[in-house]
């Protein structure tokens, strides 16, 4: 199943809702209660994340129904439900109660420190590390980006993210995978001169990421790429490319901290929430600090666009602005 959050066309309330077909959505309130479940949010309108739990337990009935879709589209009509399309699209999760972003791809972690005139930490393959970022700060999929007042070095960094289907606390490594709903792609924007300053202090990334997170732009639910999860791996393409050039490459599966070691680590002594957001970090190659700024054409600047594909996810695009005067 394709879910998002959308406005749909001549209204002006967010709604989630699933893609039906290419361009048409059906209201995942109206969608669920159409195929008889119960306990359903009073709002049609509530975030995303309070259907999950709903969805989890019968992901893969509800991916069938949607593939007859036609077949119950006129009895959905009948009773009076409607189809919308969107005439704009909204982050899948626009405000979750938390967003960690990991470090796990080896080759991002060592080029990265490596520019920076660091070895390895030998720490680093003990366990996986993240930070807390900003999840009021999300953008959709066709939003812009500005540079926050006094960088001159916006850099985009190719993710891959798992959204949080079923509330956790200390969850083993081997049953991580039922906690989550599915997946989309993270463009975690950074600031890359303040972000360095920060680091040199000795915390950080705060204020280097504290401006945009592009997320989007769906949720694919996690029975969508079955076919691709191997025990802890997941194996999906991924690229970037700016202004229709072609800079990044790899696949998901180079991850050295798994999705399931990472959301262990994350439900430590704390609970983790539906729409909770779980970011890979970057993947090798997926960012201009690794690519070196003189092979890129420098910095993103205004009127760059950002184009992030994950294999069975889609494409996220963003197009970067010059700060107002």
């Amino acid at each position: 199943m394709r879910l998002g959050t959308i406005i749909p066309e001549n209204e002006a309330t967010a709604l989630p809702a699933v893609c039906a077909e290419t361009d048409r959505f059906v209201g995942l309130h109206a969608f669920l209660s159409f195929f008889g479940s119960k306990e359903l949010p009073e709002n049609p309108a509530a975030p995303l994340e309070q259907f999950l739990p709903i969805l989890m337990p019968r992901l893969s009935e509800f991916t069938r129904k949607l593939s007859d879709w036609p077949e119950h589209e006129k009895v959905f009509q009948k009773r009076g439900g409607k189809s919308f399309r969107a005439q704009k699209l909204l982050p899948p999760i626009i405000r979750p109660s938390t967003f960690r972003d990991f470090y796990a791809f080896e080759q991002h972690v060592r080029t990265a420190r490596s520019r920076r005139g660091l070895d390895m930490v030998a720490a680093w393959y003990e366990i996986p590390v993240f930070y807390f970022s900003n999840p009021n700060s999300f953008i959709a999929d066709n939003e812009t980006v500005v540079a926050p007042a006094g960088s001159q070095e916006l850099d985009f960094e190719l993710e891959l993210g798992a959204v949080i289907g079923k509330r956790g606390r200390d969850i083993p490594a081997a049953k991580a995978w039922e906690h989550v709903a599915g997946f989309t792609i993270i463009n975690d924007f950074s600031a890359r001169d303040l972000q360095r300053i920060e680091i040199e202090v000795g915390l950080g990334p705060a204020k280097g990421k504290d401006f945009a997170t592009a997320v989007g732009p769906m949720l694919i639910t996690r029975d969508e790429v079955f076919d691709r999860i191997s025990g802890e791996k997941i194996s999906l393409e991924m690229r970037a490319r700016l202004n229709g050039r072609n800079l990044s490459c790899g696949n998901s599966s180079a991850l050295h901290h798994s999705f399931p070691k990472m959301i262990a680590q994350a439900s430590r002594d704390a609970d983790l929430f539906p729409g909770d957001l779980i970011g890979s970090g970057t993947i090798g190659t997926g960012c201009i600090l690794e690519l070196g700024a003189k092979n890129t054409g420098g910095w993103l600047k205004p009127d760059d666009v950002v184009e992030l594909e994950i294999e069975k996810l889609g494409v996220l695009h963003t197009r970067v602005t010059g700060r107002k005067a």
